[in-house]
Order: C-alpha cells, then sequence, then structure tokens
C-alpha cells in the first residue's frame, strides 16, 4: 500500500455502530429535530443546510433521516436539476436564491450552488473564469445570508476511494440504486483526482469563519448520519418550548349515519395474507 494509501486508511478510522445503538440514537435524534423545528417555526428562524461531497458518500440517506421527523411545511428538500437556457444566462446564485427559506422555514440543499466548484468546473460545464468568479462571489453572498439572520451550515461528506468503488459496484446490479449511477456519477469516478484538487481549491477559498465547511467522515454511513445531525443540532441555538399537552377530541356521536356496504367498494388485494404462511 502507498503512503497516500495509508495515510487515507488512518484519516479514515471511524466508529461502527451496531444497529440496536444506531437506531436508539437516531430516535433520539430525530425527536430533537422535531423540537428544534418547532422552536425555528416559533421564532421565525431561517436555516439552511448545505450538503455537498463525492458521490455515493451518503449525503441523500443523511437528508432522509434528517427530513424523517419534520414537517414538510415547514422543512423541505431543494434538489435542482441541471439549469435550463434560461437560466444559464441568469447571475449563476440567482436560481438558489428563490429556493431560500423564509421565516419559520428549513431548507435543505442536496448539492446547490457549489456545483460551479465541482462537477461544473471539472466536466467543463463552465469557463475558467466563470469558476474563478464563482470562488471569490461565493463568500461574499454566503456572508450576505449570515448577516441577514440566516442560519447557514455547510457539510462536506468526504468517502474514501476504497469505499466509493464498493457502493458503486453495489448498485450496478439492484434496480433499486441502478438509478443512482448516471452517466456523470460514472465520469466522477473516472474523475477522482480531479474532483480532489477542485474540492480542495473550493475549500481554500469558501471555508470561512462566518460560513465553514463542516467534514463529515462517511466510510460508515450511520456513524455519519449520527455525527451530522448530532452536530446540526448542537449549532442551533433551539429551546425546547413549553406546549400545553395535546388532547384527543370526543368523536361525533353516530346520528344514524350508515356506513356503505364494502361490498360495493373496491378494495386493494390483501398481499399481505399470501405473506403470512411464509412467516
Amino acid at each position: 500500500m502507498s503512503n497516500d494509501r495509508h495515510h487515507d486508511a488512518a484519516r479514515r478510522r471511524v466508529t461502527r455502530l451496531k444497529r440496536r445503538a444506531y437506531e436508539k440514537e437516531l430516535r433520539r435524534l430525530q425527536v430533537e429535530l422535531a423540537l428544534m423545528l418547532e422552536w425555528v417555526r416559533d421564532t421565525g428562524a431561517r436555516v439552511v443546510v448545505v450538503f455537498e461531497g463525492r458521490d455515493a458518500a451518503g449525503k441523500g440517506s443523511a437528508i432522509k433521516r434528517i427530513l424523517e421527523p419534520l414537517n414538510p411545511r415547514s422543512a423541505r428538500l431543494v434538489a435542482l436539476p441541471a439549469p435550463d437556457h434560461r437560466e444559464t444566462t441568469q447571475w449563476y446564485f440567482q436560481r438558489y436564491i428563490v429556493h431560500l427559506p423564509a421565516a419559520g422555514e428549513i431548507v435543505l440543499f442536496d448539492r446547490s450552488w457549489y456545483n460551479r466548484a465541482g462537477v461544473e468546473k471539472v466536466m467543463g460545464f463552465c469557463t475558467p473564469q466563470e469558476h474563478q468568479r464563482f470562488l471569490r462571489q461565493c463568500p461574499v453572498f454566503e456572508q450576505m445570508l449570515v448577516e441577514d439572520g440566516v442560519l447557514l451550515r455547510k457539510y462536506w461528506f468526504s468517502v474514501s476511494d476504497v469505499e466509493q468503488e464498493e457502493r458503486f459496484s453495489a448498485r450496478l446490479d439492484d434496480p433499486r440504486k441502478r438509478w443512482k449511477l448516471s452517466a456523470m456519477d460514472l465520469e466522477s469516478r473516472r474523475r477522482f483526482v480531479d474532483y480532489s484538487r477542485a474540492k480542495d481549491e473550493m475549500f481554500v477559498q469558501t471555508d470561512t469563519e462566518i460560513a465553514p465547511w463542516w467534514v463529515v467522515e462517511a466510510d460508515s454511513k450511520k456513524s455519519a448520519r449520527i455525527n451530522c445531525i448530532s452536530h446540526l443540532l448542537s449549532t442551533i441555538p433551539y429551546e425546547v418550548l413549553d406546549r400545553p399537552p395535546l388532547v384527543l377530541p370526543e368523536r361525533q356521536r353516530d346520528e344514524g349515519y350508515v356506513r356503505p356496504d364494502p361490498v360495493l367498494m373496491r378494495h386493494v388485494p390483501d398481499h399481505a395474507a399470501t405473506l403470512v404462511d411464509g412467516d
């Protein structure tokens, strides 16, 4: 193994949680996420969380666990497709601005304006001048957000070369995961080093005191999810609100209502019944 590989392996020694410990802590953290959202809604806070990183690093699964316990009216995911012709003629940040949160909202960006620092730079979808302009403007743009009161958090999911290859290989023959392997994803694998250089340059220019990057070591997906959620909660100054207990009201009294005959309705076949004997 080369010195680089030894260094890579040492840096990526992460805790691999057992399922029971993982599920118990995830439940606890998801309760805290729900309490945090109540505080966001009550105080009118605005939260933006940016998720970037290697393909197959587990960003999507972390985002899924964050959104699971949250009210979709107040917490949403933004995952934009490639820009259309009109959007390519706009100021670069313009298409992202319309998706920023209003008071009492949380927005998670699965990929963000940092596309220009990564895929667009590596794949030649922007010019070198556009790339450099982005690196100059991005810290200013993010400073404007933070100064206006937006709680901005940025996470980079890092996965080793070996682990990424294993995850890509696992997707090749699994119809449930094959959709994740776009032509762009496969090309990113071929250009692993080019993406590394682009990421390093991006960090130099955009890892600022006012909007720092936080690296999530993601060779273990379970640990990455727990670590990311725990850190996110620790950076939001939320308080548990004192709410009056909910009381279930009595159901309206039946005053002659007659249910229709079930025979007159179309019912979904009981596929579950065919599995009972198998259990």
